[in-house]
């Protein structure tokens, strides 16, 4: 049954993103291209879902299990590092030039589009080098 829950929240959730017009990456360049034809409807979805997450986290807060009984693991760090700053760059960097994020071009995937393959490709490479060097950077520190 936990499973099938996890599915049938993600399929929600991809729903969700087709709906919104988050799969279309000539939407969302337009989102972002505040000096020329400015788009400005996925404002409300990201209010929205910024909505949504607010009230989310403020319950999550006060509860030791999740609705399917999974323990809760919410972030415990606060601080602003350089690891953060450069993750959120080229986060930024990877969605104004592909006009996808993650979530989306999983979705924009799966009903075959090149260039999101191509986007989840260069994801999955950059997660890869991330953990790498994470290991480098942990095998390097004294004991």
């Amino acid at each position: 049954m936990h499973r099938f829950s996890e599915f049938l929240v993600g399929l929600l959730f991809g729903l969700g993103l087709i709906l919104s017009g988050m799969t279309d990456p000539g939407k969302v360049i337009g989102f972002l291209d505040l000096a020329g034809n400015w788009d400005p409807s996925l404002a409300l979805v990201m209010g929205g879902a910024i909505a949504v997450g607010f009230f989310a986290f403020a319950l999550a807060k006060k509860r030791t299990l999740s609705f399917l009984g999974g323990a809760m693991r919410l972030p415990s760090s606060h601080q602003i590092d350089r690891k953060l700053v450069v993750g959120a760059v080229l986060f930024g960097a990877g969605w104004g030039l592909a006009g996808f994020c993650p979530g989306p071009a999983l979705v924009s995937l799966a009903s075959g589009q090149t260039k999101a393959a191509v986007f989840v490709l260069f994801m999955l490479a950059g997660m890869l080098v991330f953990e790498l060097l994470e290991r480098l950077s942990k095998a390097r520190q004294p004991a």
